[in-house]
This record gives C-alpha cells, sequence and structure tokens, in this order.
C-alpha cells in the first residue's frame, strides 16, 4: 500500500479504485491479475491522446509530420525516463527471478507499465485525467532522441530515390520467455535480405533492422 501511495503522490493523482493502480503495477511473471490488459488499453490511450494534443498544438502540420511527431512521444525511449521519474520501477510486483535479471530497470518494462498505468488513471478518473498525466510529464518531442526511430523511414526514402519498391519486414524468430521474449526481424528489399535486428518488441526488432540495413548500404556510421 506504501508504494501505491508513493506512485499516487508522483502522479498527482488519487485513485478512487487503487485495486486498478496495483493490477497496473502487477508484472506479467506473477501471472494472476497482471498488467497486459492495462498494457493493451494504455497503448490506445496513449495515441488518442497525443494525436489530439499534436493536432490542436500544430494546426499547420499535415498528417505526415504529425504521425512522425506521434512517434516520437509514443516510444519505449519516451515512455521508459517518465516511468523511471515517477519511480514505476521500484513499485511494480514482479518475481524474484526477474527482478534478478534487472527487470525493473528494463525500458521495454517501464513503456508496459507507464502504458498500464494511463489505462489505470482512464479507467478510473477518465480521459481528462490521463490527459493531464501526459500533458505534465511527457517530453517535448525534439527532446527525446531515439536513433532507431527514424531507421525504418530513412531506410525507405533510401530505397525509394530510384522509385523502388517498399522494404519487407519479417519477423523470424522468437526467443526467451513469454513474458519477456526477444525477437528477430529481417528486411528485405527486392528478394535480398538488407538486414538483421533484435528487439524486445516486434517493432524494435524491425527498427533494429532497418538500422542494419542502412548501415550495410552505407547511408549509417557503423
Amino acid at each position: 500500500m506504501q508504494d501505491l501511495q508513493r506512485v499516487m503522490n508522483a502522479l498527482g493523482y488519487h485513485f478512487h479504485n487503487p485495486a486498478l493502480l496495483r493490477q497496473a503495477l502487477t508484472h506479467p511473471s506473477m501471472k494472476e491479475n497482471n498488467n497486459q490488459r492495462l498494457e493493451f488499453l494504455g497503448d490506445a490511450v496513449l495515441q488518442f491522446i497525443m494525436s489530439d494534443i499534436l493536432y490542436t498544438n500544430h494546426p499547420k502540420d499535415q498528417e505526415g509530420n504529425l504521425t512522425h511527431l506521434r512517434a516520437l512521444l509514443v516510444c519505449e525511449d519516451a515512455l521508459s525516463p517518465v516511468a523511471q521519474s515517477l519511480g514505476l520501477g521500484q513499485a511494480l510486483l514482479m518475481d524474484h527471478g526477474e527482478e534478478l535479471t534487472g527487470g525493473r530497470e528494463k525500458p521495454s518494462v517501464l513503456c508496459d507499465v507507464m502504458e498500464a498505468v494511463l489505462a489505470a488513471v482512464y479507467l478510473d478518473g477518465g480521459l481528462e485525467e490521463a490527459r493531464k498525466i501526459i500533458v505534465r510529464f511527457w517530453p517535448k518531442p525534439e527532446d527525446v532522441h531515439r536513433p532507431m526511430q527514424d531507421a525504418k523511414s530513412r531506410l525507405q526514402e533510401f530505397l525509394q530515390q530510384d522509385g523502388s519498391t517498399f522494404p519487407v519486414y519479417e519477423i523470424i524468430g522468437v526467443s526467451g520467455p513469454q513474458h519477456d521474449p526477444k525477437f528477430e526481424a529481417s528486411v528485405s528489399h527486392n528478394g535480398s535480405v538488407l538486414g538483421h535486428g533484435f528487439g524486445r518488441t516486434k517493432k524494435e526488432a524491425e527498427k533494429a533492422a532497418a538500422l542494419d540495413a542502412l548501415k550495410a548500404l552505407g547511408d549509417l556510421p557503423s
């Protein structure tokens, strides 16, 4: 209960139903009543609110740039520092094995719990309360350092300079435990594999593959 109160104080939001916050802070390694469903909902809540904020605050930007800005602000590199600043990693309920492998500091875990907490706030207090959390704690697009964020779009632009076809991404392997998988992706173009990459999510693995391809094509330093 002490951890729940500490998180509520950090958020500046008091839960009417603290059980929602407890579930948001329960890692999948705990099996029962974990935060995976809330994470699913929180991703959608974040996408919608961030889209609305960017649409309102950037009236002259077209769809492409708005999409780029949103991608910067809903990615792991944006969410995990926010979760860390709120002390969510320390408040997580997880099994001993996950804790021994540094689960409280893993960016992917912090990203997931941040989405789950947003969902919990939304269910407890509504969309406006979730928006307040995002407005209060989220970085600005220019403050997010995302070395792989633009890799997929950059690779696409590089390959289409001569009107060529789109690159094709494929998940070719999954390893690790079910609650903390590691994905392997490949990216190919006109039937030729250009790069491989690994990540804790499919999207992260695809971005790593794009980055690998860009290095191989000489469009990025090694």
